[in-house]
């Protein structure tokens, strides 16, 4: 039981969101039954730390034990508090005028690493993921409609100057196709 429990933790971990059962015994390849008693092996285990099991009737995800929820809460409150920055901002304006992203898009952009600006705008709400349907490894990052409504749009294209700057960051991503981000690009 103890490889399985360490493959299902891995699997939650990495998902970073909530799995099936189904899924988990796919990936495992092992049954749905086998699937729930290691998640109750892994609970019992769980049961005196930082980390606990949330459960539906058909899926599981790893999260924060009520214990260990006070300064995990403060962590949130205090960004949740301060700007978005300027990192937030680039990225904000990635989804809004090219549109659904995934990470390796964004920092491709933007020329350096944006997970934790991404975590930071999911975490309020400013942007949303799901899963890629074309690589099932990553996510696709798109703005919400809270933060439409919030810019007083009621889609990507009434924004200011959309089509002028959708077209430039078109025309940089064709333009510079092929080429290492990071690396000096002669003009």
């Amino acid at each position: 039981m103890d490889e399985l429990s360490r493959e299902i933790e891995a699997l939650l971990f990495a998902e970073g969101g909530s799995m099936t059962f189904a899924r988990l015994a796919r990936a495992t390849g092992r049954s749905e039954s086998e699937v729930r008693a290691t998640l109750a092996f892994i609970e019992s285990r769980l049961s005196n730390g930082a980390l606990t099991l949330i459960r539906s009737d058909t899926e599981v995800s790893l999260g924060i034990a009520p214990s260990a929820r006070k300064p995990v809460l403060a962590m949130l409150k205090e960004e949740e508090e301060r700007n978005i920055g300027e990192a937030g901002l680039e990225i904000v304006g990635v989804l809004l005028y090219e549109g659904p992203s995934t990470r390796a898009e964004i920092d491709y952009i933007r020329g350096v690493n944006s997970s934790s600006t991404l975590r930071n705008l999911l975490a309020r709400g400013l942007v949303e993921r799901s899963g890629n349907p074309e690589d099932g490894r990553e996510f696709i990052y798109r703005p919400t409609t809270e933060l439409l409504a919030f810019l007083g749009v009621t889609n990507r294209e009434n924004l200011p100057e959309y089509a002028t700057i959708s077209a430039e960051l078109n025309s940089f991503k064709q333009h510079h196709a092929g080429r290492t981000p990071g690396t000096d690009i002669a003009a």
